[in-house]
């Protein structure tokens, strides 16, 4: 934390240095505009890359789970366009662009791009050449375990331009494996006793290969039309040798083995065409996801099983999502646009649970919730408008109107409709000489996850985890405020503080079934305080050095409802930080990185759950680009050696008992883990 604070009183010291010709410009929209020459001291690979080399900007991460097509939005676009894709990540989708073909880089206000964006504070457009041709990038890699394993994996992509069309086609395979090795310590208390102790070795191969394609046709800013579809298959696999040592009983070979398949396969596309001088635009996306866990954990002595459990989970998520819009540019000064997007989303879902008897013979287990269907039909409407008040003014409007329809059939029926209005008011000033400064204020309601209807056991953890068909979305309203200033050219430094105040906050509830379940607690706030800083340091005598970090805090609460005490959010880390040092000189580039995060904790209903990070996480990398088009980095993580803990307080008979009356503590350690990656673009 020390590191980080220093840095950033660094750069708020040199933020008033004369600095020389800016590398990014403000157009006429108030978006900075970033050319291609700026990026060129970095040489990006893909256009991955580029985006992640933009001043001051995080790319956003969207959970691949995640309903219809609006809520699933990140904060970048294509060509102004959005992709057409949910199952292909954002990551993924950059990725398959080469960096030649990358002519600008534009970083706006969400509403500046849609009403999908609307309540982002920052949305980046990466604009492409006109290049025609064939072009793309082949990518190797070789990682290596502590174990001495080596994992090879690679992927193909391929961007092919014939006048108005651009054809992409990618096939990727992931050789993923993560080996990590610690032990696990249980103690009485309060009088921290040794009662077990065991020695762990957690062996994770997850190998996936996905195969996706696109076509685009732009002929005209509204007379567009693109079609996409992607299949991937997952086969995750961990193997766990147990040695358990109990103090003054019998030592035992307990093994947990867990074999998880998923399939997805999904189709999209859309069409835009000119109405009214503007454009309309029809969206359609069918995704389906099956998914097969099957998982046991046994306690053996000498080979004999004398208990344990095994578990069998099948399960299908299917969506279909149909959304229409239409955007007009300059309506009476006005950048507008409206519509309405519907979906269906349901997941199916059996759930098989078996305890062992001490002679190996199973017992089925009944669970509350195992065996349910989760179906949602949703529609919303939205309008978005924008315009300038002054020269240096604008401000964004926007309102979404949700109907929703729910139900659980099955062990459980619920039904339940709900409505929700969602407004959003943004500001954004610069007055000039690099300032800028934002305001918004917009309400928001959460997502409920289908998964937490249905009730399913943790053999890793020993527990279960009880379904709640009554679960309703958390909804919030959100207040942010940013400042910005360039400093030291193509610099920026970023502060941003928010606050939330939200209404039945999702987190973990008892069931009258005695079980821990998702559910729903009373009002909740959180106070968001960020700083973010991006700064080149060839102004001050280092040759192609580069300084960027961020400090995040977030402090939540809610009361707890066993022991009516205010307590934060369950799995909120308060403080984060990172912190990166980059040097580019000509074909050869070198860089470090430190992060880290607090402690965070998930309140149950008969345990405190808590996960300690590593801290300090340090990364390394060194690249040598020996052609333009080829580029050699081999990179380190984990280079501290550091390991992660968990720590579990156990209360009996539930947190109202104030002192809890055993901890486990479990320690793991990947150790340090190189890995030399080889990429070549071509085109």
């Amino acid at each position: 934390m020390v590191t980080m604070r220093v840095a950033l009183a660094a750069v708020v010291a040199v933020a008033g240095i004369a600095a020389p010709a800016l590398a990014q410009t403000a157009d006429t929209t108030g978006r900075t505009v970033y050319e291609a020459a700026f990026f060129q001291q970095f040489q990006p690979a893909n256009a991955l890359e580029v985006v992640r080399r933009v001043p001051g900007f995080t790319l956003e991460q969207v959970e691949e789970d995640v309903r219809g097509f609006g809520s699933a939005a990140g904060n970048v676009v294509i060509n102004g366009q959005r992709p057409s894709s949910k199952s292909d990540t954002i990551e993924v989708v950059l990725a398959r662009i080469p960096g030649t073909r990358v002519a600008r880089v534009e970083v706006g206000p969400g509403t500046a791009f849609g009403a999908e964006y609307s309540g982002k504070a920052q949305v980046v457009n990466l604009i492409l050449t006109g290049d025609g041709g064939l072009a793309g990038t082949v990518t190797g890699a070789l990682r290596r375990q502590y174990d001495g394993a080596h994992l090879p994996e690679g992927s193909v992509s391929t961007l092919l331009r014939r006048g108005s069309s651009t054809f992409n086609a990618s096939v990727a395979v992931i050789n993923n494996e993560t080996t990590e090795e610690g032990y696990d310590t249980l103690r009485a208390l309060p009088s921290g006793d040794l009662l077990e102790y065991r020695r762990k070795i957690n062996t994770v191969r997850s190998p996936n290969v996905s195969v996706s394609g696109s076509w685009d046709y732009n002929a005209s800013q509204f007379e567009t039309g693109r079609f996409n579809a992607r299949y991937a298959i997952d086969r995750f696999r961990l193997s766990q040798t147990n040695d358990v040592l109990p103090v003054g009983g019998t030592a035992r070979d307990d093994r947990l083995n867990q074999r998880f398949h998923f399939d997805e396969w999904e189709v999209g596309g859309d069409v835009q065409r000119p109405l009214l001088g503007g454009g309309v635009k029809l969206i359609g996306l069918a995704t389906r996801r099956d998914r097969i866990n099957r998982e046991r954990f046994l306690l053996r002595v000498r080979s004999d099983v004398i208990g344990g459990n095994e578990q069998q989970v099948r399960s299908r998520r299917d969506e279909a999502v149909l959304r229409g819009l239409w955007t007009r540019p300059d309506l009476n000064g006005w950048s507008v646009e409206t519509g309405v997007e519907g979906a269906i989303n349901r997941l199916r879902s059996k759930v098989d649970l078996f305890g062992f008897a001490q002679n190996g013979a199973p017992t089925r287990i009944d669970l509350p919730v195992d065996d349910a269907t989760v179906t949602e039909h949703r529609a919303e409407a939205f309008a978005n408008a924008t315009r300038s008040l002054t020269a240096k003014l604008r401000m964004d409007l926007a309102l979404n109107y949700e109907v929703s329809r729910l139900t659980v059939a099955g062990d459980a029926d619920a039904e339940r409709s709900l409505r929700f209005f969602k407004p959003k008011l943004n500001l954004d000033w610069r007055p000039g000489d690099g300032w800028r400064a934002q305001a918004s204020i917009a309400r928001t309601v959460a997502q409920l996850r289908f998964e937490d209807f249905i009730s399913a056991a943790e053999l890793a953890n020993e527990r279960v985890n009880g379904g709640n068909a009554e679960l309703v979305p958390q909804r919030s309203w959100e207040a942010l405020a940013t400042i910005e200033k360039q400093v030291l050219g193509d610099g920026l430094v970023k502060i941003e503080l928010g606050y939330t105040r939200t209404s039945l906050v999702q987190d973990r509830v008892p069931t009258p079934e005695g079980f821990d379940a998702p559910g729903n607690l009373g009002d909740g706030t959180s106070k968001i305080a960020r700083a973010t800083f991006d700064v080149p340091l060839s102004r001050l005598a280092i040759k192609g050095g580069r300084i960027s970090g961020r400090l995040s805090y977030l402090g939540t609460s809610v009361r707890d409802p066993y022991t009516g005490r205010q307590r934060p959010f369950s799995g909120t880390s308060p403080f984060i930080y990172e912190v990166n040092w980059r040097q580019d000189l000509g074909d050869f580039a070198w860089g470090v990185g430190f992060s880290g995060d607090d402690p965070f904790t998930f309140y149950r209903r008969d345990e405190l759950d808590t996960l300690y990070p590593g801290n300090p996480y340090i990364t390394a990398f060194a690249e040598y680009r020996p052609a333009r088009s080829t580029t050699v980095t081999l990179s380190v993580d984990n280079l501290s050696d550091i390991s992660t803990r968990r720590g579990r307080l156990f209360f009996a008979p539930d947190r109202r008992t104030p002192s809890p009356f055993r901890v486990e503590d479990r320690v793991r350690n990947q150790h340090i883990l190189p890995y030399l990656t080889i990429k070549h673009n071509f085109g």
